[in-house]
Parts: structure tokens; C-alpha cells; sequence
């Protein structure tokens, strides 16, 4: 519910995970004369040596801090769909559905409660602020190799028009360290946060997936003429392109190019068979209209860069939509390894206009 409070435009809340990168973002919005207050939300219930890390470095700005348990919805809803999506052979990116479903839903909510008109993160992306229209957007950040646009592509204009990205204008994670040590705080030398935040460090997914109880049977190995190669352990422990740890010798390299939920049959190949001119998405989300609707300015079919994972470059692709607001996207050069679950970002430039997950029914 909104609050009836009025937004202050110099007060800022700041999600604080206890990083260097969210404490040198803190930092930044102190020197530009913010009054800002820090958030901590905790995903995993009992209370966490980054819920310390937090308050330590809180107290080192002379930020008061929140901080708000959100484990039972993060594994309603995050950590949920990590364990089904595995069970039918898709590999899920936890982040992207925790950016808009709890992230920066709570941000907001507590923003509105102490008053504070802006929201931040410590991620490496930026705004852009169509004047034309209006519209909020999601940009990428200065430093190519640190830009996290592709994991934001589903936050709406509620969460645009107040985000703040403090370190989008850094060009190097280096220089954000070492204005943390220049600014003694603590956490200078930390090293980066993990991928899955709610896996302890000597838990791999498999194991955790297993311990949930959301393990898939064994089922076979074949190749793409539907020869049967050997047996797997179950479609939870493999992702598409996956070449390391199929345990099978085959005399040459080979990857697992598709997985089945259906018939429970892994197809392994070449590298040849993972390169991909055409692929699909679903749940499409486009930041201009904040739904799957395509925006008018861009059409029902239109050219883009986009990029299949976090890691992988901008591609030239042209989109086209289908029946029940699915994409096909044809890309000019083929993608390396889609994999479903994943997602699929759209830009315009280095600006982002939508995305979606990619399909594996096709």
C-alpha cells in the first residue's frame, strides 16, 4: 500500500548487501549530499555473516540501517522456481526473477514508509530517461565487463523513475576498491558475492536440489538420431553445453545440445549442434509498456541487438512476434548453447527494451 507520506528527493534507500560494490554506491550518494539509509533483506532466515557485514559497514558510513527478513517469500518465489525449473530441464537465472519480485518491490515498499522518494543499488548499469516519452529504462553500464543490464530487463517504470545506479558511470571495479580503501572501509578486500546467494559455499546446486527433493530419475543419453549412448544421473544435473562431468567416454568431445522433460532422453552432439540461428521466448516483458504487450514505437516485428546469457556479447537479431505473445528471434550470426529458463534480453544500442525466456518447446 502507498504511503500518504510525502517523498523526500534527498533521501535515498539503498539496498546494502555488506559488498564493497553497494558500500562504495552508499558512499557515492554521500558525497553528492543524499541522505541515505541502508537495507539489508535477508534470504536465507537465519541471520548471516553478509546481515553483519552489512550492519558493520552501516555503522562505518553513519547510515542507519533496515533490515527486513524475506526468506519465506524469496524460497516461495525464487528459490521455488530454481528447484522445478532444474526438475524439467531448464536452468533458471535466480536473479532475474528476484530483481522484480523481491528486490526492488521491497525497496520501494520501504522506501515509501521512511520517506524516501529514490531507491539504489550497487549494480553496474545505468538510467536512461526518455524525455520524449517519459519512459524509464535500463541501461548499460560504463564498464563492459561489470555491466548488469541483462539481469534488470524485467523492473517497471514504479521502479525506473526512482532507481538511482551510482556506479554505472565506473570504468573499472578497481577504481571502486580503491576508493573503498581510500575511505577505510572494511569491507575494501571482500571478494565478490557468489552467483546463487543462497547456496553456502560448500553446497553445489545438484546437492541442493537433491536435498529439496526435486532430483529428476535416470533416463538416457542418445545422439540426435535417437541412438542410445549411456544412461544419466537425471536432467537436474545437466544444463545445455555442458561438456565436463556427463560421465561417459565417447572418444571425442561431445555436449549436451538438448534436454527432454518429456521423454527424460539427453541429446549430446558437437559443438556444431549447439550454435543456434533461431530461437524462441515466452513471459515476455517490455520495459516501455511494463507488460508482454510489444510498444508501438517498436512494432510487431523489429531488429535489435540481444544477448542469450549474462556473459555473452550483443548480437544483431531480428524479432517477430507469435501466437500467445511468444517471440522468434533470428539472429544474423548463430548464439552458442540457448538455454531454456535463461533469458533473452533486447537492446536498442545499449539501451534495454525488453526480454524474455527462452522456450524449449520448439
Amino acid at each position: 500500500m502507498m504511503t500518504t507520506m510525502t517523498l523526500n528527493k534527498n533521501k535515498v534507500l539503498l539496498g546494502l548487501s555488506g559488498g564493497v560494490d553497494s558500500t562504495t554506491a552508499a558512499l557515492f550518494l554521500q558525497k553528492k549530499g543524499f541522505n541515505v539509509t541502508g537495507f539489508y533483506f535477508e534470504v536465507i532466515g537465519d541471520k548471516s555473516e553478509a546481515a553483519e557485514d552489512a550492519k558493520k559497514v552501516a555503522d562505518e558510513l553513519g547510515i542507519p540501517l533496515i533490515t527486513f527478513d524475506a526468506s519465506k517469500k524469496f524460497r516461495d518465489i525464487v528459490i521455488e522456481n530454481f528447484l522445478s525449473s532444474y526438475k524439467i530441464g531448464k536452468t533458471p537465472n535466480p536473479c532475474v526473477l528476484c530483481n522484480p519480485e523481491i528486490k526492488f518491490k521491497l525497496l520501494l515498499e520501504h522506501a515509501d514508509k521512511i520517506g524516501a522518494y529514490y531507491i539504489a543499488t550497487g549494480h553496474y548499469a545505468r538510467i536512461f530517461h526518455n524525455l520524449s516519452t517519459e519512459k524509464y529504462f535500463v541501461q548499460r553500464g560504463i564498464n563492459e565487463k561489470k555491466d548488469q543490464s541483462y539481469m534488470l530487463y524485467r523492473l517497471g517504470q514504479d521502479v525506473l523513475s526512482r532507481l538511482i545506479f551510482p556506479l554505472g558511470m565506473s570504468k573499472d571495479k578497481g577504481e571502486v576498491r580503491e576508493i573503498a580503501y581510500e575511505n577505510h572501509l572494511s569491507n575494501a578486500g571482500k571478494a565478490d558475492s557468489q552467483e546463487i546467494c543462497f547456496l553456502q559455499d560448500d553446497t553445489d546446486y545438484i546437492n541442493y536440489i537433491n536435498e529439496h527433493g526435486y532430483s529428476a530419475p535416470q533416463g538416457n543419453f542418445i545422439d540426435k538420431n535417437g541412438n542410445v549412448l549411456g544412461t544419466h544421473k537425471g536432467i537436474h544435473c545437466y544444463t545445455i553445453g555442458q561438456r565436463k562431468g556427463l560421465g561417459i567416454a565417447l572418444g571425442k568431445p561431445v555436449f549436451v545440445t538438448n534436454i527432454d522433460p518429456k521423454t527424460n532422453n539427453i541429446t549430446l552432439g558437437g559443438s556444431d549442434d549447439l550454435m543456434k540461428f533461431e530461437i524462441h521466448s515466452y513471459d515476455n516483458f517490455f520495459t516501455e509498456t511494463g507488460s508482454s504487450s510489444i510498444p508501438s514505437t517498436i512494432g510487431e516485428k523489429f531488429s535489435c541487438y540481444a544477448k542469450i546469457r549474462y556473459a555473452s556479447q550483443l548480437a544483431k537479431a531480428h524479432v517477430t512476434k507469435e501466437q500467445n505473445n511468444k517471440l522468434k528471434i533470428h539472429f544474423e550470426q548463430p548464439q552458442r548453447a540457448p538455454s531454456p529458463g535463461q533469458s533473452i534480453v533486447f537492446y536498442d544500442s545499449d539501451i534495454v527494451i525488453g526480454g524474455g525466456y527462452i522456450d524449449n518447446s520448439y
